[in-house]
């Protein structure tokens, strides 16, 4: 056990308001923000110094509240919370603490790392402009997402976020690396969300064969808020060091970003701050900037993260979702009334938005394809709502063509996942953003006008579905 000397700060609890402490410091020594405080005769006590106040500082209680007591002596120990890093993560699951859930043993890392670093320099920063393929037709030719990006799967309950999550990880992590391509590795967060969810998660990963490829940190429901806020940032952490130490590609997952906003709420209201707009802490956008930050590529390697982002009540204009929105490269929101439709992803075509949708990123071909696609789909809303009175056989037959292609072409971009088979009997598929192309170009020259609609819904590319 860790002994105190006279450069650790030294204290007494003296008020205990939910997951936050009230220390009072004795002595000269005072504990530096985010020091963890230790108690001596309780090597299962840890606190963090949230806040300071003359002689008394704000602590997190990041362990159980109930061995906490009025009176109890606690040190500073000088350093900030660390976790495991490197190799000896990947294929575990594990807590805030490194402490190993997967029933395999206790993790054995070879360094650990504070959970707390600054955004790379400037200098050091490297944009790419390579495409991340997903395999995923709608998101690969609607939103494709830039190698080092920022992309956020939005939507309220139940429309199929975290499947969606998955399937990137499955379907970018179990791909074989070519020759020149760095190491690509995977880090999942798990903030907030139901303890259900993480155990399918495992599951889900080991049988598809890619959890030895990924480290996954979970901080769940019934963890308190201090712990759920703080990991976010310790799997941010352990992304870096693929990135700066082992000089990889790394794909960073975390599910739910809003879960990390309203931790950091929860936080906050003990902590008696006055709340900014609809009641979030007034440091919100501070608190999202700093992890956002550190999610960047560089010359290193680059770190491109999916975020899932609960939207509350459907309500899209929320305070949090926008705070997060801020800074994603592609917005990919789902529609609860599209799920409605049998059309999964459910992806709102209208209001997704993704910042690579430029000649010089997407080439030439992909570009006019999408092009065309969308000046199809704004009079396909239009049309929508005449039919929807009076039905197709009312349209013009030169609108009635244009609308049910655009239909053919939305139920082409459904697909069966391999995250799903399951549930629904469907085999998953994979297919390149070069073949959706070269598909969906057919569809819009008019070869295919004479099959039905139905023949596009959830198959792989029109090769492989027999259409062509």
């Amino acid at each position: 056990m860790n002994q105190t000397t006279q450069t650790q700060a030294n204290g007494i609890v003296t008020t205990i308001n939910g997951q936050i402490a009230m220390v009072e410091i004795e002595g000269d020594t005072f504990p530096e923000l985010f020091e963890i405080l230790l108690c001596p005769n309780d090597p299962k006590v840890i606190l963090e110094v949230f806040a300071q106040s003359r002689e008394t500082v704000f602590a997190a209680i990041l362990s159980s509240s109930d061995r906490l007591f009025r009176g109890m002596e606690v040190y500073g120990s000088g350093s900030e919370l660390k976790v495991p890093v490197g190799p000896p993560v990947l294929g575990r699951v594990m807590d805030l603490f490194g402490n190993a859930k997967d029933n395999k043993g206790p993790i054995s890392p070879l360094k650990k790392a504070s959970i707390y670093s600054k955004a790379p320099s400037l200098n050091i920063v490297e944009s790419s402009y390579q495409i991340l393929e997903t395999g995923i037709k709608a998101v690969d030719f609607l939103t494709p997402i830039q190698r080092g990006g920022k992309v956020g799967f939005i939507g309220g309950a139940g429309v199929g976020k975290t499947i969606l999550l998955t399937e990137v990880l499955n379907n970018v992590t179990r791909g074989n690396k070519k020759p020149g391509e760095k190491q690509v590795f995977s880090v999942f967060a798990g903030v907030g969300e139901r303890i259900r969810e993480g155990q399918e998660l495992y599951q889900r990963l080991k049988e598809s064969g890619v959890l030895p490829k990924t480290a996954i940190i979970l901080g769940q429901m019934n963890e308190n808020a201090a712990v759920r806020f703080r990991v976010a940032l310790a799997a941010v952490t352990q992304a870096e060091y693929f990135r700066d130490t082992l000089k990889s590609d790394v794909l960073f997952f975390i599910d739910n970003m809003f879960r990390y906003v309203q931790a950091g709420a929860e936080v906050a209201t003990l902590l008696g701050t006055i709340p900014s707009e609809q009641a979030y802490q007034a440091t919100m956008q501070t608190e999202v900037s700093t992890l956002e930050d550190r999610l960047i590529p560089t010359v290193n390697g680059s770190i491109t993260s999916f975020q899932n982002v609960y939207v509350p009540a459907d309500e899209i204009t929320d305070a949090a979702v926008v705070a997060v929105m801020s800074f994603l490269d592609n917005a990919i929101v789902l529609s609860r009334s599209v799920a409605q439709k049998n059309i999964y992803p459910p992806i709102d075509l209208f209001q997704s938005s993704s910042s690579t949708l430029s000649k010089a990123f997407l080439g030439e071909l992909h570009f006019k394809v999408l092009t065309q696609f969308q000046k199809l789909l704004e009079n396909y809303n239009k049309l929508s709502h005449i039919v929807a009175i009076v039905g197709e056989a009312e349209l013009s037959p030169e609108n009635r063509i244009l609308y049910i292609r655009t239909k053919k072409i939305i139920n082409y971009l459904t697909q069966p996942f391999f995250m799903t088979e399951r549930q629904t009997g469907r085999k998953g598929v994979y297919v390149s953003k070069e073949t959706t192309v070269k598909d969906i170009e057919v569809i819009l020259s008019g070869k295919l006008d004479n099959i039905p609609v139905d023949r596009f819904l959830y198959i792989g590319s029109l090769k492989d579905a027999q259409i062509i």
